[in-house]
């Protein structure tokens, strides 16, 4: 048996001669359109900044007073003394915003989705999640007790099979709102509907999607008109900046205030960061102008990538992926993007399935008209490995 240090050793080496290794790097600016590397700027298509808020003034200087109100850490736990009037005003915002009693605070959208299922779920329980779940709600099933079922991606007919076939706890539905590496939208109606039949609950991840579509920004449940029993929504995206919240019933929040480990044992977000993010929901609740630039950057860039010949998924979302196929043909064709000055990012297993190794690129409302041209310029320079 290879003792740690081998197996460290052994693994890693796979992964280089797998095309899988994963490296990162360092951005000498911040990713906002632009990112600085090595001295080097690039056109920026990899960052989830949907609306270019992480640049946003009126959010910057809210981030700044709020600092020199509260300082710049939160110094504990929220339920110690890091929890300030500018978190609960902000959890208040929210929960009035997307029509549910409460909303609870998150340190990152990894930490709440692990903390919902891990004080739900027991060992009668089951989840039934979407196949192309994002790891974290994934890991969260795996490691519970509950038993883990997973539906084929979007497939409401493949989740009723599974709901009917039988189960004596209760039963959760995993799914997200857009998907981080597809970019297509959920069934939700569809699944909430089988959900209901079935007595289950319904929990939505919506990180991809608040902020960018349903009235006012308030994300992909709002625009197929469900309200699932459980609600994630993420700041690193649209909002530009960090940390999830969950969005629930009165007593479920209380629920997760006595049980949810991740919540009780992380030190809170800082108050001036709860303060930037009020300033980010007020930016979203407004950015109609925004959401409507960028979806007209998604219709050029699909229209484009539909001139060059290539095969596009079915994501009306700001993430448009090219599958490649195999992973050093991804990565060659991106570093061939580089040099010619756009940063587009390969995707490998096992972070998408095997043999899907793709450039995933995102687009963002401060992307104009002829950022869209140079990046399908650059892809047309590079087509004959994209066919």
């Amino acid at each position: 048996m290879m003792n740690f240090q081998q197996h460290i050793e052994h693994t890693l080496a796979e992964r280089r001669s797998a095309g899988a290794y994963r490296s990162r790097i360092v951005s000498e600016t911040g990713s906002g359109r632009e990112i600085l590397v090595n001295g080097r700027s690039y056109l920026n298509f990899s960052s989830n900044d949907y609306l270019g808020l992480s640049r946003d003034k009126s959010v910057i200087d809210a981030w700044q007073q709020g600092a020199e109100r509260y300082g710049v850490g939160s110094a504990g736990s929220g339920h110690v003394t890091g929890f300030t009037t500018a978190h609960a005003e902000l959890e208040q915002q929210l929960a009035a915003w997307l029509g549910y009693p409460r909303a609870l605070l998150f340190i990152s959208g990894y930490a709440a989705n692990q903390a919902v299922i891990a004080a739900l779920m027991q060992k009668s329980d089951s989840i039934f999640a979407d196949k192309l779940s994002h790891a974290s709600l994934m890991e969260a099933s795996i490691q519970s007790p509950a038993t883990l079922r997973r539906f084929q991606h979007n497939q409401p007919d493949s989740l009723e099979k599974l709901l009917n076939s039988g189960g004596e706890g209760r039963a959760l539905v995993v799914t997200e709102g857009v998907f981080s590496m597809d970019g297509d939208s959920a069934p939700l109606a569809d699944l909430h509907q089988q959900s209901q039949r079935a007595g289950a609950w319904l929990m939505v991840d919506d990180a991809h999607g608040i902020g960018v579509c349903g009235e006012q920004g308030r994300g992909t449940c709002d625009a197929q008109k469900v309200k699932p029993e459980l609600l994630v929504v993420t700041f690193g995206k649209a909002f530009g900046l960090s940390g999830a919240a969950v969005l629930c019933s009165e007593s479920v929040a209380e629920y997760f205030i006595q049980f949810a480990r991740h919540l009780i044992y992380s030190t809170n977000m800082p108050p001036a960061q709860a303060c930037a993010l009020t300033a980010a929901l007020r930016r979203v609740r407004e950015g109609d102008e925004l959401r409507s630039q960028l979806n007209h950057n998604v219709l050029q860039l699909r229209q484009g990538l539909n001139d060059l010949g290539l095969t596009l998924m079915e994501s009306s979302s700001a993430i448009q992926p090219v599958i490649i196929g195999e992973n050093q043909a991804a990565l060659d064709l991106a570093q061939q993007l580089r040099e010619q000055g756009i940063w587009v990012s390969a995707i490998r297993p096992p972070t998408v399935p095997p043999g899907t190794a793709r450039l995933r690129i995102t687009l963002s409302a401060a992307h104009g008209a002829q950022h869209i041209n140079r990046l399908l310029e650059a892809l047309h320079a590079t087509a004959h490995i994209l066919r």
